[in-house]
Parts: structure tokens; sequence; C-alpha cells
């Protein structure tokens, strides 16, 4: 809550409220019996309405046995709210109440047709144009919107049922109303049925016939291309090209390695011959069935020779034959080993003839399976295409004999079924005598009692006065009398009486006369000491001849000033005299600012019942700008800058621009009013101006004030005047405003 809200000035006696309805109990229980016993009235005249309910289920009531193949109950949608809804309103629709309409002949019935039986009353209202005229409204209309009246369709909550509710005088017709409308629902579910059935196979017989010609053309073109690109069909559903190339490629790959290996073979064979290494480690030699048998015939002279050896000479002929026999073998080895030289070399030959001939081959069928692939995806979109034909065929074909089938045997499968059907209702449901006699009488009760309690606070009555925010006790220095006066009690009466001063004699009773009750009781005991009244005091003298605030405010308006400097010796006690002449001048209707340069904040305190908005102080600090530091008045319509809440040894270094802000004020209200506190001619200097006045608050004639009188007259301000609060009275508030008195 902001520290700137009060109380306000008057509060709700609540017992004084809500004695009202004890005083005016007579006239409320009158009017309650008064309207209990026409709501009773007219509850048992009233015409008796009965009311029968219907209900469908939205939902499939297709048969898995009558299904077309391929599809399946979570293949359609599930109705959501919205589709419910839209049920709701076929339901209601005008075509399926002109076929109940005219199933029951409702236009002969006088609940549905008034121009049969109009009353006396409804001519009259017609006649004065209160009332269209029914004859205006063609008969079929008539019954419609007296259907539509008496209707009310609704999807029941969370399911997917549907209620059809209907009202009549006559319980029999409601029920039969209510299922006739259910019926017709049905009917005409299954009339949209057997509509788009006869639809579907109207559309799909042109269509089938259509598309088998055009299945017929695409296939036709398949074959005709087929034939006349020679795209004949090998293994793995390929062409032939393709296929050729495919087994040309794999034989040129063996026999690339087939000649590789005799080229190897032969190397390996001449090496060893080159080399004259032994020929048994390669694999081709040994191979060889004429070098085995010689390589036989070999270790067996060696054998011979080496069992010779042990009884003759290397010179013995026998053993010189043999030698020359193994030399023999020998030579027919190395020269068996150039035979399987040459015969490597030569299937090395015949491989590489047979290599260039397959690279030819390959070459050859690379470019035609190239074509082939070419005309492969011409016969494959031609395929395509006449897939495309086929499927749709066949799609339109199975709708089509599903749609026919059902067409011919009348089979209608509807989404929606009754599953409650109208019962006739025994009870009425319009009037209820007892909850419309109760519920008048509650609301007639509730209404005389709130009527009576509003009246009772614009009356004012019951409204008394409350305790509202107070100003800061400023402590009261009676001006010096001849003689002593009695001791009144402190009563603080509102907002100024601070700054009123205690008077005796009458003015004690006529404050009392005021003052709340709770005011005038702490009085009454002074009043019983004081047995005779005392004359009322003269004028207290001065010897400076000080004026008090209504004086002041009119030589500031007489004067058209636009400065009122105060100057308080005193302290904040006599800072009283600036805020009373600032209000006094704002009720004569000027703009008044006052401009608070007190260091307590004497002066706007009072006026804000707070010290703790932002002021001049946060101006000069620049945390704040004008329109952050003017604030109204709450007892007046004068505007208040405070003291504010920046740091004021950092706000008075920049006391320079006190001349600028004055001038600022001074363009945009009629006067300034400025407390200085006990400030000297120095510290006002900055503030004075064009049309100011100096004025030097006091509430005691002592001699600081005289003093301070005196110093600021031999500074510079010969024209001060000395101006007192005390013994002002402020007078009427404004309405809306909170009491000063």
């Amino acid at each position: 809550m902001s520290v700137q809200s009060a109380a306000a000035d008057v509060d709700v006696d609540l017992r004084q409220l809500f004695a009202s309805l004890g005083r005016n109990w007579l006239r409320i229980v009158f009017i309650t019996l008064l309207v209990t016993g026409l709501a009773f009235a007219f509850a048992w005249l009233a015409t008796p309405y009965y009311k029968a309910t219907a209900k469908l289920e939205i939902g499939s009531r297709e048969s898995e046995f009558t299904r077309p193949p391929g599809t399946n109950d979570d293949d359609k949608p599930i109705l959501d709210e919205q589709g419910v809804a839209t049920q709701v309103q076929i339901i209601s629709s005008p075509d399926i109440l002109k076929q109940v309409a005219t199933k029951l002949n409702l236009d002969k019935l006088p609940e549905f047709d008034e121009t049969l039986k109009m009353s006396a009353l409804g001519r009259v209202l017609v006649l004065v144009g209160l009332k269209s005229d029914p004859f205006d409204i063609p008969p079929e209309e008539r019954v419609l919107n007296a259907m539509h009246d008496k209707l009310n369709v609704y999807a029941v909550e969370k399911t997917r049922a549907i209620a059809i509710e209907f009202a009549s005088q006559d319980p029999k017709l409601a029920a039969a109303i209510a299922n006739g409308i259910a019926d017709a629902y049905i009917a005409s579910k299954g009339d949209a049925k057997l509509e788009s059935n006869a639809a579907a196979t109207d559309f799909l017989a042109p269509e089938i016939a259509d598309l088998q010609n055009r299945v017929k053309d695409a296939e036709a073109k398949v074959a005709a291309f087929r034939a006349q690109s020679d795209l004949l069909m090998g293994g793995n559903n390929s062409v032939l090209p393709t296929q050729q190339l495919s087994e040309l490629s794999s034989e040129l790959s063996r026999v690339r390695a087939g000649r590789g290996a005799a080229e190897a073979s032969a190397e390996s064979v001449r090496r060893a011959l080159q080399n004259g290494a032994s020929l048994d480690s390669v694999p081709e030699v040994l191979s060889s069935d004429l070098i085995q048998r010689l390589r036989e015939r070999q270790v067996e002279l060696r054998a011979n020779i080496a069992d010779l050896s042990t009884t003759l000479l290397d010179n013995h002929p026998r053993i010189r034959a043999l030698k020359s026999q193994l030399a023999d073998l020998d030579g027919q080895i190395r020269n068996e080993a150039q035979k399987i030289i040459r015969g490597l070399s030569a299937q090395a030959q015949t491989a590489k003839a047979r290599e260039d001939q397959l690279i030819a081959d390959v070459n050859t069928l690379k470019a035609a399976s190239a074509r082939a692939g070419e005309q492969q995806v011409q016969l494959d979109a031609l395929q395509r295409d006449a897939n495309v034909q086929r499927q749709q065929l066949e799609s339109y074909m199975a709708s089509y004999n599903a749609a026919a089938s059902r067409k011919d045997r009348k089979y209608l499968p509807v989404a929606a079924s009754l599953i409650a059907k109208a019962q006739v209702p025994s009870q009425p449901y319009f009037p209820k005598i007892g909850p419309i006699t109760g519920a008048a009488a509650a609301a007639s009760l509730l209404l005389m009692a709130i009527g009576t309690l509003l009246a009772e606070l614009f009356s004012g009555r019951a409204m008394r006065p409350a305790p509202g925010a107070r100003f800061e006790n400023i402590e009261q220095v009676a001006m010096p009398v001849a003689r002593p006066e009695p001791v009144v009690a402190e009563v603080e009466d509102g907002p100024f009486a601070p700054y009123e001063a205690a008077m005796p004699g009458e003015r004690l009773a006529e404050r009392q006369s005021r003052m709340p009750e709770s005011h005038a009781t702490e009085v009454e005991p002074l009043e019983a000491e004081q047995s005779m009244p005392e004359p009322k005091p003269e004028p207290l003298p001065s010897r400076l001849g000080e004026i008090d605030v209504d004086k002041a405010a009119e030589k500031l308006i007489a004067s058209g000033a636009a400065r009122a400097i105060f100057v308080s010796p005193e302290g904040d006690e006599a800072a009283a005299s600036a805020v009373l002449v600032a209000r006094e001048v704002s009720d004569a209707g000027l703009r008044v600012l006052l401009l608070d340069l007190t260091a307590s904040g004497a002066a706007s305190r009072p006026m804000l019942d707070s010290s703790l908005f932002p002021g001049v102080t946060n101006l000069l600090a620049s945390e704040a700008q004008f329109s952050d530091v003017i604030h109204p008045d709450l007892y007046s319509d004068a505007h208040v800058v405070p003291v504010g809440t920046a740091d004021p040894v950092r706000a008075m270094r920049a006391a320079d621009r006190l001349p600028i802000i004055m001038q600022s004020l001074t363009t945009a209200y009629d006067l300034v009013v400025v407390e200085c506190g006990p400030a000297d001619a120095q510290g006002i200097g900055r503030l004075v101006g064009d049309g100011t006045e100096v004025f030097l608050s006091m509430l005691e004639a002592d001699d600081q004030v005289a003093q301070a009188a005196v110093k600021l007259i031999e500074n510079g301000y010969p024209n001060l005047t000395l101006v007192t609060p005390v013994g002002h009275e402020p007078g009427d508030p404004l309405p809306g405003r909170r009491s000063a008195a």
C-alpha cells in the first residue's frame, strides 16, 4: 500500500447499518410475501409442459461379414467433438423437423401454430406493435419456429451419444416427436448411404470401362516395344546382352588368371635351367610322367654304380657304361624340361589370344548392353504405366462390386442407432411450484435486504466519522496573554488540530459539539469543573504588529506575488504558517505549491502524512524529475515538494540550482510558498526573485523573533511581514476532501 494513502473521512457503522433491517422489517416481509404469493399463483396457473428424451449413439454399425474385403473399422475415422457437434446440427436441421411435422400433422395443433387459437392479449400486442403479426409468417415457418423453441439437442458429455429433448403440453406428443426426430435422422442417414452407393455405381461403371481400354492399350504398348527393341530376357530377370556381358566378364577373368599362371610356371622352369638348379622343386616338372620315370631310372643307375663301386674301380667298363647312361638321363631330363617350358609358353600365348578375343567381345557387348539399358528404361516406364492403370482398374472394380451389391440388396449400415427411446413423461418439468415459490421468496427477501442496506448507506445514516491519517504532532506554543488561561485537554480533531489553539469558555463547547462522541466524553470532566463560563479573551497584543493567516493570504492574493518566503526562527513549530497560508490561497482558486526546505520536513509532512516521498533533495541530487517530486496535498488543492529522501550533503553541493528550480516552479504555479525554517538573510538569498514577499512566522513575540526580524530588515528585507498561525480556524472543506475541522 502506498504511504500516501490515508484513512477515509467516514467509516461504515455496521451496527447502525444492519439495524435498519430491523426498523424496516415490516416492509421487507410484506413485499417478500407479496412476491411469493404472485410466484405461487403464476406457478399454479401456468400451463404444464412435459419433456421427453430420446438418445442416439453415433458410431460404426458395419458387420465384419458385410464389410468390403481389405477394410476394417480401424480404417474409418472416429468422430471427435466437432464431428458429434455436426451431427447435433443435422438432427435439429429444418429438413428433419419438416419430416416430423408433416408426419404428425403439427400444423393443425394450436401449440405449434398460434394463429389457430390466438389469445385476446396477443391480438392487442400485435395491434399496438409490441409483437410481430404471426399471419405475416408462412405456416411452415411458424411450425418450425415453435419446434425449435421446444427442442433441445445436445451431445452427452464425454460420450458419442446425442440426446434429443422435446417439451410439449401433451406428454404423448412430446415422446412421439422426440422418437420421430430420432427415426427421421436415422432414415436420413440411410437415404444418404443409398444415394452415396447409387452415385458410386453411376460414377464407377463408365470409369471401369474406360480403364479397361486404357489397360489394354498400355499392355499392348509394352509388348510392341519389347518386340521392336529385341529385349530378350535372360536369367535373373535381366536382358540378354547384360547377362552375356556378365558371363564374358567372368570368362575373361578366368583366362587372364590361366595366362598369368602359365607364364609364371614357364619363367620358374627357365630360371631353374639357367641357374643349373635342381628341377625337383618345380611343380610342372614334378607333374610330368616322363620326367618322373627318368628320375626313377637315374636313381636306379646311381644305386647300381654304388653297388659296383664296392668291387670295381671307376675305370671299369661296367661302371663307365653306367655313368654314361646316367649322363644321358640328365640330358633327357633337361630336354624334357625345355619341352615343358615351350608347352607353358604356348599355353600362355593361347591364353593371351583368348584374352584378346574376350576383350573384343566384352567391348561389343558393352555397347549392346548400354543400348539395351536405355530401351529397358523406356520399357519400364511403359510397364509402370500399365501397372498403375491395372491397379486402379482393380480398385475401381472392387469398389463397384461392393457398392452394387449394397445397392441391389438394400443393405444400408447407418453409423447411428437409437439406444434409448423417449418414454411418455408422467410429471411435468415446468412449472415446479415448490422451487419457483421458494426461489421467489429467497430472491425477494435478498433484494429487499440489499435495497434497504444501500438506501441506508446512501442516506448517510449508517456512516460515522473515522479517524483519518493525522499530521505529526507539533508542539503548540501559545501567544502571551494578560492572564493565565485554563488548561484544556488536547483533542486531536483532525489533521489541523496541532495548528489550532485550545480555546476556553464557549469555544470549548463549540469544539465539543463538532467532535465525535468518543472525544466528547473525554472533555465532559473538564466542563464539569468549569461552573462559570469565562469571558471570551481579547486579541493578543503584539509589539511587532503581526498578522494572522487569513490576512497573509489576502496580502499575497492582492499583491499578485509569485513567491512567498517563510522564515521560522522558532523552529518546526512555526512552520504551520506556511502550510495554512498555502492552503488558504489554494482555496481561493490559485495554483499554489509549497516547497519545504526545512531539515526535518515539518511543513510537508502534515500535508502528505509521511516523510518518505522524493522531494527537493532528490531533485538537487539528480535522482528524480519535477513530475516525481511534486505531490498533492491531502487536505487541499495545493501541491507540495517535500524535503525528499536523498543525501542532504550531496544535495547541498548542487544548491546553486535552487534559483533555476524556483524559476521553473513560478512559471508553472501562480504562487510558490517556500518554508525555510530558521534561515537567515543569506540563506534565503537564492530564493528571492521578482514578486517575492518575505514572511516571518512566529508563535510567541519574544526576543528571538525580534532579533530575527531586525536582522532580516537590516540585510535588505524592509518589507518583512510577521504572521502567526495561532488561533486560525480553517473553513469548511470542499466536498470529497478530508475534513480539517
